[in-house]
């Protein structure tokens, strides 16, 4: 018969942006909770905890994921970005500096998520205009009203070369 024993606590191997970071996890800790509780990175916000809202979206090897429903260790050697790990050497990412340019961040609370969002859909290279990064961002909810401007950052972040 097999051992049906859940362990404590499972090792797993990540690369959270860029670097290294061996962890111990309980089997039930969310993606989320292990980047904000154990590795501090707070930048990813918990908004609703069901995967509606996309506050928590962050990259897993370039994809967007929403990392309150993703059990870290189902994520055991992937690559994570974060909002923390999109500007290099000091410089914002385009999607960053776009975000201010276009003062797309009325409250500031689904920003983290909306960025790592609109990464992901500039990678995946679906869209071509407005109505398209609407509907490629309707994971992504605004609640206080930057969403016009949102969809104005996306597209001057996708005219950059």
């Amino acid at each position: 018969m097999a051992d049906t024993t859940i362990p404590e606590r499972i090792p797993i191997n990540l690369v959270v942006n860029g670097e290294r970071r061996a962890l111990e996890v309980v089997p039930w800790t969310t993606l989320l909770d292990m980047l904000r509780d154990r590795l501090e990175l707070t930048g990813t916000k918990k908004g609703c905890d069901h995967g509606q809202c996309g506050a928590c979206t962050v990259l897993v090897d370039g994809r967007r994921v929403n990392s309150c429903l993703t059990l870290a260790v189902m994520k055991d050697g992937a690559e994570i970005t974060t909002i923390e790990g999109l500007a290099k050497d000091g410089t914002l990412h385009p999607l960053q500096q776009a975000f201010i340019d276009h003062d797309a961040f009325q409250c500031g609370y689904c920003t983290p998520g909306q960025i790592c969002s609109a990464a992901g859909l500039l990678a995946e290279g679906r869209a071509r205009d407005a109505d398209e990064i609407r509907e490629l961002m309707s994971g992504n909810l605004c609640r206080c009203g930057a969403y016009p401007n949102i969809v104005a950052a996306i597209e001057q972040a996708m005219s950059r070369p």
